[in-house]
């Protein structure tokens, strides 16, 4: 009877003194780590991406016939001893946007959960036109966060941390440093100015903060037409049966067009992606959503059923929710990405997508979560906690694969382009959910044929370089959560080609 396994690589990826007697690798054998050597994370993170990597096949160093022997490789791993350096500037390809790590595995999974340490602040920074001074403004407050607690809301602008002016020299340390606790000092918009006032707001990051993704979901009546509003900010797993429950309310109040506002939805889970996609369009399983493009070690082990995704039906839980619509207007901006992009994407052979805002942040790639457990090919699984290598806690989020649409399209690495361009005013953010909030307003314009006659001119481009999920696992990431089996009579075909 063939065995199957959850993406299993095999023992014989276990940190091994030499088979050899002259340390020299064999055609079909991979590298191992000589006995003694300290390089235990990098030659984790060696094999690891020699399996799953996407670009595994265009970085030299990650070939499965680079090393001529284990004392060679061992030589080779121990050559940069700090575990990011060899990840981030040894391992990974030039032109990765996206692939990430973290020295806690733990801690990245908490946050791919939507679990984090944050005071709740959600924001963007600026660089002045002239000098290196930089200032923020608030994007939204997450509900029950220190933030939700303070005098700060959407639209407020702070220029200063503790006192001290930012700068493109001190955001970093001011704002996502080890400082639990900091106070920002405000600035009022005058004109086209940013001005320093006397107000300031002290927050708190609080440990296992948890984001609910769905910051509004309401029904609103324009003109008789009943236009649904969701403000989804990220595809959480865990949250995917109030995401479902949000459109049961749609379809109990009659709405019969949605706004799915997404401008700060930098991503997530794959899977819910596809179950938004379907409350969005319809149920019909036969209609294929995406399909999934490995490196050409995994592709080859396969199927077309587990490369590919079709419409659901149903959460796992409870029967899926669907408006069954033709059309759908899409709120998207730069910091809109990958999981955003993939259900845009994914809608389009099948619905017409009306993007308004601006080029989207062109992350068409998925990733998985990567630890230290070869029994389980260094995927990370909660079942297998104990399994995984005490001495080495790092967690590794690295590019895998890309998904491409029904029609085959995927090349949107540049960004995905809106119909009805449009970006946010510092000067007017307005209030999300409210019809007069400035890109909501020009999407029920174009819903009923109706002017507003409001004038949509930006005084003060919201023209950002970072936001408050710079340096969170959470940034720009789309990972896969569906299980895949790999035979494992045919693993060697994985180890090389």
């Amino acid at each position: 009877m063939k065995k199957y396994v959850l993406l299993f690589l095999g023992l014989s990826l276990l940190v091994s003194a030499c088979n050899n007697d002259d340390n020299q690798i064999k055609n079909g054998e991979t590298p191992q780590l000589l006995a003694g050597s300290d390089a235990i994370t990098q030659h984790f993170m060696w094999q690891a991406l020699n399996l799953w990597y996407f670009w595994q096949g265009d970085v030299d160093v990650l070939s499965d016939t680079r090393f001529s022997s284990d004392a060679e490789y061992t030589e080779f791993l121990e050559q940069t001893p700090d575990p990011a350096d060899f990840y981030y500037d040894v391992l990974l390809f030039n032109e990765d946007r996206f692939s990430f790590l973290n020295d806690d595995y733990s801690e990245l999974v908490n946050n791919l959960s939507g679990v984090s340490r944050s005071n709740g602040l959600e924001f963007n920074l600026v660089q002045f036109s002239e000098g290196d001074g930089v200032f923020g403004y608030v994007l939204y407050i997450v509900p029950d966060s220190d933030a939700s607690t303070k005098n700060i809301q959407r639209g407020d602008v702070f220029t200063r941390v503790d006192g001290q002016p930012l700068t493109v020299d001190n955001y970093i340390s001011l704002l996502y440093g080890s400082n639990t606790t900091y106070t920002l000092g405000m600035a009022d918009v005058v004109g086209n100015q940013i001005v320093d006032n006397d107000t300031e707001v002290t927050l708190t990051k609080i440990e296992n903060q948890v984001e609910d993704p769905i910051l509004v979901a309401e029904t609103l009546d324009v003109n008789g037409t009943k236009v649904a509003y969701l403000m989804y900010n990220r595809f959480l797993s865990n949250f995917n049966e109030q995401l479902n429950a949000a459109f049961g309310e749609f379809v109990a109040e009659g709405a019969t067009e949605l706004v799915l506002d997404m401008r700060y939805n930098p991503g997530g889970s794959v899977n819910t992606s596809r179950l938004l996609a379907s409350m969005v369009y319809g149920t019909n399983t036969s209609d294929l959503y995406i399909r999934q493009r490995w490196n050409a070690k995994v592709q080859e082990q396969l199927s077309d059923d587990q490369l590919e995704d079709y419409f659901a039906n149903s959460t796992g839980a409870s029967a899926i929710n669907s408006l069954n619509l033709s059309r759908v207007f899409v709120i998207a901006t730069n910091d809109s990405a990958s999981a955003s992009e993939l259900v845009m994407n994914g809608l389009a052979p099948y619905v017409e997508v009306i993007h308004i805002g601006e080029t989207t942040r062109g992350k068409n790639e998925f990733s998985i979560t990567l630890v230290d457990d070869p029994g389980n090919g260094f995927v990370y699984s909660s079942s297998r906690e104990n399994n995984i290598n005490s001495d080495n806690s790092w967690g590794l989020q690295p590019l895998v694969g890309r998904n491409e649409n029904a029609d085959g399209f995927y090349d949107y690495t540049d960004g995905l382009s809106p119909d009805i361009i449009l970006l946010e005013d510092i000067a007017n953010l307005g209030v999300l959910g409210d019809s007069n909030e400035p890109l909501l307003a020009r999407a029920i314009e174009e819903i009923t044929g109706i002017s507003s006659k409001k004038s949509f001119a930006t005084q003060m481009p919201a023209k950002s370089f970072a936001s408050s999920r710079l340096l969170t696992p959470t940034r720009d990431n789309m990972y896969l959560d569906k299980p895949l089996d790999i035979d494992f009579t045919q693993i060697n075909n994985l180890i090389i080609e």
